[in-house]
């Protein structure tokens, strides 16, 4: 292992440039086989699979998942919906989390800094499905205000994150 691979913190094992060039590889396809993985990484498949089963187990990949384009499946309305709270206490923030986890229209959902309280982005079929899930959301709990942003084109949308390369010390 190099002495230059970046420790992230919870990691058993740092990161190395194998490590990096793997994750990159299954990011773009990770329907491809070990051995095809091993061979953009330069490893032979054991090597390359006991590295997978080691990311995986650390929790670095997460899962492995089929990404589906929405409008194919009718989800043609994003939304991005701000959220602000009189009720900062830890039975409210719980209630709140339970109740947006469990909305299936969700995708995204975030604790902010600033002037905002959350942030969702929530996807939807048409106007009257993201009224109906307005309405669930305002009832769940208390809130202070809710603000809707919709999508007009969706410019850039990806999932692979920019993996860094290792740090130089």
């Amino acid at each position: 292992m190099s002495d230059i691979a970046l420790q992230f913190p919870a990691l058993s094992r740092r990161l190395d440039v194998i490590d990096r060039k793997i994750l990159t590889v299954l990011q773009e396809n990770a329907s491809l086989s070990v051995a095809e993985i091993g061979e953009r990484v330069g490893l032979s498949s054991t090597p390359c699979w006991k590295r997978i089963q080691r990311l995986e187990a650390d929790g670095v990949i997460l899962k492995r998942v089929a990404l589906v384009e929405q409008n194919k499946v009718g989800l043609g309305i994003s939304v991005f919906v701000s959220v602000e709270s009189s009720d900062h206490s830890e039975a409210w923030l719980r209630a709140f989390s339970e109740t947006v986890s469990a909305m299936p229209e969700v995708m995204e959902f975030y604790r902010m800094a600033g002037d905002i309280d959350y942030m969702l982005r929530v996807v939807v079929t048409d106007m009257q499905a993201y009224d109906a899930f307005y309405k669930q959301l305002i009832s769940a709990v208390p809130l202070k205000n809710v603000s809707s942003r919709f999508a007009m084109e969706k410019i850039k949308s990806i999932t692979a994150l920019p993996v860094p390369p290792e740090a130089a010390e």
